[in-house]
């Protein structure tokens, strides 16, 4: 049975209450505890040394032929996904629903926490930007045009909500009708989208590799300053930190983690016993109560968020309209922290039949990957006390991290005499937050 995420959903097991209770009363107790007690200065600083690792590391990751052969490895998998989407059967035994929803949405996460930016190298629309550039004879940092300065990250954000809608509220999210289309129109969307605005295009406006450069920002891998590209190990709160300030950044944050949350929603026993009622046997219905659902769910976080964050007193308001930009990065351990919660077993266990299927692309008993027979294991989801634990944990650490790096930044931005008591109300939101991640999980 096909559910939401075009693939059959998630398959984590429900949190048990009492793992969600104590992991809720150590995020409220380790926030306040941080907040009063153990952060007194700012101390996250993108620009420090870190610790360098041997030049000749940073010369090969940025070499023209370490580049080339990402992009290769890139533009191949997507046109390997593109040969199961146009050429496979259409049912179960497809990968490229899986690929699509799976390996990429949810992969992207991991890959980026490991590898910091990796997806700059491996975007098969910066691949074919820079082939188009390089046939063209032109420089593929500069486009037609200069990306105009008032939209900021908005593109991204509107690109990431129609690919959560899609998943989420479409009609048919796993139909090879709709991987095809949003194969086509992000390729042609990119790579048009490169040669008018050059890379900056990409940096603001493509969704999911503005998505992995805000979780590449919690990597630990950065570099050194932009002036001195040396790749460099530091705390990943500190490259954090660093993650650039434009408009639209709440925009996108909101979509990542209200999007998250609407999904946790629609497994809970309320929406299947409740709200499915009120559309049962209407696609249109359905898909009309999905998409307000999913847009309250992100326009709540997005309203919640800028509410707490300008609540803070002894501020100009010019600084008061720029404290959510200022603090949005805070929320990305959160994001991070409750993707990683919500899709663990979904990656686990769906990215190992994806891969399974991708072996056939076209359903002709090929095995060009050399899996043979194997079969996915699920020895995650039969251990329901590790997953639990596993779950908890990502979602406690995410809140801690966060409420670290909305802290920070506080001691930076406030007056002296506010720096606690304007924090008081974004910790209680951000503490809101975790509670209702763990009631979600738990709920499911």
């Amino acid at each position: 049975m096909i559910l939401a995420h075009g693939v059959g959903g998630s398959t984590d097991l429900p949190v048990p209450l009492e793992y969600a209770m104590v992991g809720a009363a150590w995020a409220l107790t380790i926030s306040f505890a941080v907040l009063a007690l153990a952060w007194r200065r700012p101390r996250l600083d993108p620009s420090s040394p870190g610790v360098a690792f041997p030049q000749w590391m940073t010369r090969v990751v940025d070499s023209s032929v370490t580049r080339a052969v990402l992009g290769l490895v890139g533009v191949g998998f997507t046109a390997w996904v593109a040969l199961a989407a146009f050429g496979g059967d259409p049912g179960p035994t497809n990968g490229a629903p899986g690929a699509f929803y799976v390996l990429l949405w949810v992969g992207i996460v991991p890959l980026s926490l490991l590898c910091g930016h990796v997806w700059a190298f491996l975007s098969p629309v910066r691949a074919l930007h820079g082939a188009v550039c390089w046939a063209l004879r032109r420089d593929p940092a500069t486009g037609v045009w200069t990306y105009p300065a008032r939209l900021g990250y908005w593109p991204a954000a509107l690109g990431l909500l129609a690919f959560v809608w899609t998943e989420l509220a479409s009609p048919d999210p796993g139909a090879l009708a709709t991987v095809r289309v949003w194969l086509v129109g992000y390729v042609a969307y990119g790579v048009l989208g490169g040669i008018a605005f050059g890379r900056r295009w990409f940096e603001r406006a493509d969704p999911f590799d503005v998505y992995a450069a805000f979780v590449a920002a919690l990597s630990p891998l950065g570099r050194r300053s932009p002036d001195d590209r040396r790749i460099v190990a530091r705390n990943p709160l500190s490259n954090l930190a660093g993650l650039p300030v434009d408009r639209g950044i709440v925009a996108v944050v909101a979509v990542l983690l209200g999007s998250t949350a609407f999904d946790s929603a629609t497994g809970t026993p309320w929406w299947m016993t409740e709200v499915q009622t009120w559309y049962a046997g209407s696609a249109a219905l359905a898909v009309a109560y999905k998409t307000l659902g999913l847009l309250t769910a992100v326009l709540l976080v997005a309203l919640v968020f800028v509410l707490a964050t300008r609540a803070a007193r002894g501020l100009t308001p010019l600084q008061r309209r720029a404290m959510p930009g200022e603090l949005a990065h805070s929320l990305v351990p959160i994001v991070v922290g409750y993707v990683g919660a919500h899709y663990l077993s979904y990656l686990v266990e769906k990215g190992q039949r994806t891969v399974i299927a991708l072996a056939d692309p076209l359903d002709r008993g090929w095995d060009l990957l050399g899996l043979g027979g194997l079969q996915p294991s699920y020895w995650l989801s039969e251990h329901p006390h590790l997953l639990a634990v596993l779950k908890v944990g990502l979602v406690l650490t995410g809140h801690v991290l966060g409420v670290v790096a909305a802290h920070d930044r506080c001691l930076r931005l406030l007056p002296r005499a506010h720096e606690l008591t304007g924090q008081l109300a974004l910790m209680l939101v951000m503490v809101g937050y975790t509670f209702l991640g763990l009631f979600l999980l738990f709920a499911g």
